[in-house]
């Protein structure tokens, strides 16, 4: 067994080391395009969708598992003309009271949080929302 093991030891080293270490398709999906939770509120919502590079996104709520989808090309081309209008801004204060809905939107390494939706986050919203609702019932 040991012998084995000595003659095939500098025949495996050089192809674990030509290997790449991450796919390209792996790198590309890993690039953050938008991400955007959704929390609070009388339901308790705790809301997540990712979308990544190349329109594949990966959807979270408080129950049930993590879900990953990609987009229709449509729904791709709708997203990323939303995101060429959207202007992140600062966070807002939380309102006082209870059952406010939280939204938090990140994009081009710029992060805010807000309890009302500006004008410009309203198209983006309601396409994360849509995706939500389409892609989050498991298969």
């Amino acid at each position: 067994m040991r012998i084995w093991r000595i003659a095939l030891t500098p025949l495996l080293v050089p192809a674990l080391v030509a290997a790449p270490a991450v796919p390209v398709s792996a790198a590309v999906q890993r690039k953050v395009l938008v991400e955007y939770r959704r929390q609070g509120g009388f339901a308790g919502f705790d809301d997540r969708v990712v979308v990544y590079g190349n329109g594949c996104l990966r959807l979270s709520r408080r129950t049930g598992p993590t879900v990953d989808k990609c987009l229709t090309g449509k729904e791709e081309r709708r997203l990323r003309a939303a995101l060429k209008g959207l202007r992140i801004g600062r966070s807002q204060p939380p309102p006082q009271g209870a059952d406010f809905l939280k939204y938090t939107l990140v994009h081009k390494g710029h992060r805010a949080s807000r309890y009302t939706l500006p004008k410009s986050w309203q198209p983006v919203v309601k396409q994360l929302d849509a995706a939500m609702t389409k892609y989050w019932a498991p298969d």
